[in-house]
């Protein structure tokens, strides 16, 4: 577990335009618990931006498998993150859900590792 954890959403746009968000967090959090937040914070712009169809890629297979209904939440704090994912979803004309491996989502982990220090946020 982190304190002041970071996570990372990288947003490419069809014709693309890249936007690159670091998101710092103020608590105390596991590495699912920063996926699930990367993800909302990712799907809350997107649906700001005015996006109707998402490829979403991300390296947390638990994560990726519980938002597709793979795998079920069992904790009670993941199966409200997964709520809420599923709540946003329904904003987006059928969203794609990837999994992909951690060293092709080094552009969000190093967003991450920035917020993540305890010195300003970029």
């Amino acid at each position: 577990m982190a304190m002041g954890a970071g996570a990372g959403v990288i947003q490419i746009s069809p014709i693309g335009d890249r936007m690159e968000y670091a998101i710092r967090l103020h608590f105390w959090a596991t590495n699912n618990v920063i996926e699930y937040e990367a993800l909302i914070h990712g799907l809350k712009i997107a649906s700001e931006l005015g996006a109707r169809r998402l490829f979403i890629r991300g390296d947390s297979e638990l994560v990726i498998s519980q938002v597709l209904k793979e795998a079920s939440c069992h904790d009670g704090k993941m199966a409200a993150y997964c709520d809420e994912v599923w709540k946003l979803k329904e904003r987006f004309d059928r969203p794609e859900l990837h999994h992909i491996l951690r060293w092709d989502n080094l552009a969000t982990d190093s967003l991450a590792r920035i917020t993540s220090s305890h010195g300003p946020s970029p």
